[in-house]
C-alpha cells in the first residue's frame, strides 16, 4: 500500500497533477521513517515546479481590534479578552513605512491587514488606496491586501489604485466551520474569493491548522482550496493566544506541522505555499524543515498579535540551506 502511494507522488513529479483525496488520506496515516520518504518527494516536487528561490513575505496590521466576528483563535475578537493593542486604522505614511523596511528585509510581497469583517468606511477605503498607490510608485514589491468581506465595488478601487493581489483565509474546512466561528457563513468566505478570481487578483487564501480540526477535515479544506483554483495557500499553525477560546488547545507536534505542509504539496503541486503565523511555536527547532516539506515561501517579520523572529535569522536559515530568497 504504502509503495503505491509512493509511486502515486512520484508520478506528481512527471504529470505536475495533484493527488486525489483518496491518496491525500493515505499520506495523512504516514508515520515514523515514512514521513522522510514523503519529505524526500516533496521536496522534489518543491525543487521541480518551484525552483530553489523562497519568497517572502510580510503584514502591518494596519487596523487592530474590535472585531465583531467571534472566530474562536482570534485575539482581535471583541468575543475575547486578550490584552492586544486596539487601534483605528493607522495613517498611509505608517504603512509606506512598514512596506519600506519589509522590502529591505527581503520581503517581495506586503500586505495591508484590517481587523473587522471588511472595510465600509469610504474614508479608510481612500487612506488604503492611497497606501497601495504610493508603494506602486515607489516600492519594488507586490502588493496585497487582506480586508474581509469585500464586495465587487471597492475591491475595484483598490484594483485601479494599484492592489495586485488578495488574500482571505477560509480558515478550515466547511464541516468544522461552524467550530470555529458563528458570526458568518462560510459561503460568504467562498464568495469573498470568488469575487476577487473574477477582478483579476492573484488570490492568496489558505487556513490555520490546529484548531481542533481532523485530518479528514485538513484533506477538505486542501480541495476545496483546489476546486477555488487559488494561487497561493499561506498555512498558519494554532499559536494559542490567552484570553481566547482556544487559549489551552495543544493540538499540533512539528512533525504534524510538517506532515500538513507535505499534504498541501501534494494536493497543489505547482502552487506556491507559504508558512505563516505560528512557526516559530509549533515547528520549534525544526522551522528550516518546512521546505523540505514543499513550502516555497514564509511569512517574515511579526504577525497581526504575536511576534516573529528576527528576518535575519530567516534570511540566514534559507542562505545555509543553499537556497535562495526571491
Amino acid at each position: 500500500m504504502k509503495g503505491n502511494l509512493f509511486q502515486a507522488l512520484e508520478n506528481i513529479l512527471n504529470t505536475g497533477q495533484g493527488v486525489p483525496p483518496e491518496r491525500a488520506i493515505e499520506i495523512s496515516k504516514l508515520n515514523g521513517v515514512d514521513l522522510y520518504t514523503l519529505f524526500d518527494l516533496t521536496n522534489r516536487m518543491r525543487e521541480k515546479f518551484k525552483g530553489d528561490e523562497i519568497n517572502l513575505c510580510s503584514i502591518i496590521n494596519a487596523k487592530s481590534g474590535l472585531c465583531p466576528e467571534d472566530c474562536s483563535f482570534c485575539s482581535q475578537s471583541v468575543h475575547h479578552n486578550a490584552n492586544i493593542d486596539i487601534y483605528p486604522l493607522v495613517n498611509p505614511s505608517r504603512i509606506f513605512d512598514a512596506a519600506l523596511d519589509a522590502v529591505k528585509n527581503g520581503a517581495r510581497e506586503f500586505s495591508i491587514v484590517t481587523s473587522g469583517k471588511a472595510i465600509t468606511d469610504k474614508r479608510e477605503l481612500e487612506a488604503i488606496s492611497t497606501s497601495i498607490r504610493e508603494m506602486k510608485e515607489k516600492l519594488p514589491m507586490n502588493r496585497c491586501a487582506s480586508l474581509g468581506l469585500m464586495d465587487m465595488e471597492s475591491l475595484r478601487v483598490l484594483k485601479d489604485s494599484g492592489l495586485q493581489c488578495y488574500h482571505h483565509n477560509l480558515e478550515t474546512a466547511r464541516s468544522f466551520f461552524p467550530e470555529v466561528c458563528t458570526t458568518h457563513d462560510y459561503d460568504e468566505d467562498v464568495e469573498a474569493i470568488q469575487v476577487a478570481k473574477e477582478l483579476g487578483f492573484r488570490v492568496c487564501c489558505g487556513g490555520i491548522f490546529g484548531l481542533g480540526e481532523t485530518w479528514e477535515q485538513r484533506v477538505e479544506l486542501a480541495f476545496t482550496l483546489k476546486e477555488l483554483d487559488v494561487d497561493s495557500i499561506p498555512i498558519n499553525f494554532l499559536n494559542p493566544i490567552k484570553g481566547t477560546k482556544m487559549e489551552e488547545a495543544n493540538h499540533l507536534t512539528p512533525m504534524e506541522c510538517l506532515k500538513i505542509i507535505a499534504l498541501c504539496r501534494c494536493v497543489h503541486p505547482k502552487r506556491d505555499i507559504t508558512i505563516c503565523g505560528g512557526r516559530e511555536v509549533n515547528l520549534r527547532d525544526l522551522q528550516s524543515m518546512m521546505f523540505l516539506a514543499g513550502a516555497n515561501g514564509t511569512m517574515i517579520g511579526n504577525y497581526l498579535t504575536t511576534s516573529g523572529r528576527p528576518s535575519e535569522e530567516d534570511l540566514t536559515m534559507i542562505k545555509d540551506l543553499g537556497l535562495r530568497v526571491r
